[in-house]
């Protein structure tokens, strides 16, 4: 079994920063592409940021310049520091991560359970 934990959400004002984190644990044989996706309230989830197992990234037009996807395969975590955070970045961030989780070696997506970023003054 494999889980997804992420970690440092909270509440930030208008201009600061933030990092999340998201570490798997469990029966994990190789991880491909991670990353991140968030849900607003009323709205539906969005891809935030991607990397790759070769270290590629890509961003939604939102997060371009503002936020920075990376990774540490030998702690099999994905982070995003989130920079000059507006209140419109308010938001259930979700960690992602397409995973071989069994000797079957297929690749299978991984969902963490959400943190909470919360920007307001």
């Amino acid at each position: 079994q494999v889980q997804l934990v992420e970690s440092g959400g909270g509440l930030v004002q208008p201009g600061g920063s933030l990092r999340v984190s998201c570490a798997a644990s469990g029966s994990i044989f190789a991880i491909d592409t991670m990353g991140w996706y968030r849900q607003a309230p009323g709205k539906q989830r969005e891809l935030v940021a991607t990397v790759t197992s070769g270290g590629a990234t890509s961003y939604a037009d939102s997060a371009k310049g503002r936020f920075t996807i990376s990774r540490d395969n030998a702690k099999n975590t994905v982070y995003l520091q989130m920079n000059r955070l507006k209140p419109g970045d308010t938001a259930v961030y979700y960690c992602t991560m397409r995973a071989v989780v069994d000797p079957t070696w297929r690749y299978t997506e991984q969902w963490g359970q959400g943190t909470q970023v919360t920007v307001s003054s």
